[in-house]
C-alpha cells in the first residue's frame, strides 16, 4: 500500500483494534484512536478519549478532533445501536466505514460446506452473532449518506494479544499452555473434531487496512479466514508439538454440553469457508499458516 491514510480506529487498544493500529502506524498511516484511555495505546497513534457508551462523550471527542478521516475502524460494534452511532457519526466525517462482524451470524443448523456469503441462514435468537447480524442490517439499510461501508466476518481470531484456546471448554484459556506441559488433559466438546478455519490477528488487520479506498469491498460483507482449515483439536495439537509434547484429549459429548450451554451452539459446527468473494476483491488475503501463527502466539505468552 503506497498511499499513506488518515484514519479514526474505535477502541485502538484491545487485541484487535490494538494489533490494527501499530499495524497501521508501521505502514505509515496517520492514526487516530478513541479509547477510554484504561490500557496503554500503542506508540505513534493520536488518543481521543471517550467511552462509546457515553455518546455525548463519544461525540464531543470525534467533534473536536474537526478530522475527515479516509477510513474509521470499528472492532467493538456489537449492537444495533453501536451500528447506529456509528452511522450517525461518521457519515459526514469519513468515507469509508469498516467494522468487524463474525462468522457466528450464521445459523449453525443451516451451514454450507464450504460456506460463501450467499448463504442467508442467520440466526435470529438474542445470541452474540445474532446481534452482529443486526449490525449488518443497519449499515445494508441506513442512510450512511456518501459514506460506504465494508464489513468482515472472521472466524477465531488468535495471535499475540489474546489467551490461546479455540473451542469450549479450552477457549481462550490463561492456563492452557501450563496445562499441556503438565499432560493434563484437554476437555473438547465433540473431542475437537469439528472444522474451523482461524485468522492470525495480524492478517486480518492487514486485511483490513487493504480494504481503504478498494471500490470493489464497498458497501460489501466478506467471510475472513485464514489459508488453512483443521479440526479443532489440531489447533491444540500444534501447541503441544512447540513443547514437545503429546496433547491429551478428552471428549466432553455434543449433546450434553449443549444442554448445559445452549449459548455456545454456534461452536458445536464445522467453521469452513469459501473465500473466493475475499480473493476476487483484491485485498491482501490472510496467508499465515496455522502452525506459523500458534507458534508465534505461544511465543509472544511465553515472553
Amino acid at each position: 500500500m503506497d498511499r499513506k491514510y488518515k484514519m479514526l480506529i474505535i477502541g485502538g487498544s484491545g487485541f484487535l483494534s490494538g494489533t490494527l493500529a501499530s499495524t497501521a502506524v508501521l505502514q505509515g498511516h496517520d492514526v487516530y484512536i478513541l479509547t477510554r484511555g484504561q490500557k496503554p495505546v500503542p506508540k505513534g497513534v493520536t488518543a481521543l478519549i471517550a467511552d462509546r457508551h457515553d455518546k455525548a462523550a463519544f461525540k464531543k471527542a470525534v467533534t473536536e478532533a474537526d478530522c475527515h478521516w479516509d477510513a474509521v475502524f470499528d472492532c467493538i460494534c456489537f449492537t444495533p445501536e453501536e451500528a447506529r452511532q456509528d452511522i450517525e457519526q461518521f457519515k459526514n466525517c469519513t468515507d469509508h466505514l469498516i467494522w468487524v462482524s463474525t462468522d457466528f451470524v450464521y445459523d449453525p443448523r443451516k451451514r454450507w460446506f464450504l460456506q460463501t456469503e450467499q448463504n442467508m441462514n442467520f440466526l435470529t435468537d438474542d445470541s452474540y452473532g445474532a446481534k452482529k447480524r443486526l449490525c449488518e442490517l443497519e449499515f445494508i439499510k441506513g442512510n450512511l449518506g456518501k459514506m460506504v461501508y465494508t464489513a468482515l466476518r472472521p472466524a477465531h481470531i488468535y495471535g499475540p494479544g489474546s489467551y490461546l484456546g479455540c473451542l469450549p471448554q479450552e477457549g481462550r484459556n490463561p492456563s492452557l499452555i501450563s496445562k499441556i506441559k503438565e499432560g493434563h488433559p484437554l476437555h473438547l466438546v465433540g473431542g475437537g473434531y469439528f472444522l474451523q478455519q482461524p485468522i492470525f490477528v495480524t492478517d486480518l488487520a492487514e486485511l483490513m487496512l487493504s480494504c481503504i479506498g478498494n471500490e470493489k469491498t464497498y458497501n460489501e460483507i466478506f467471510c475472513a479466514m485464514g489459508p488453512d482449515i483443521i479440526e479443532s483439536r489440531k489447533y491444540y495439537e500444534i501447541i503441544a508439538e512447540y513443547f514437545g509434547k503429546a496433547a491429551v484429549i478428552e471428549e466432553i459429548p455434543v449433546n450434553q454440553f449443549l444442554l448445559e450451554h445452549p449459548d455456545t451452539s454456534s461452536f458445536m459446527c464445522h467453521r469452513i469457508y469459501n473465500l473466493s468473494k475475499l480473493k476476487n476483491a483484491g485485498v491482501k488475503v490472510p496467508s499465515t499458516s496455522i502452525r506459523d501463527g500458534l507458534y508465534k502466539h505461544v511465543e509472544s505468552l511465553l515472553k
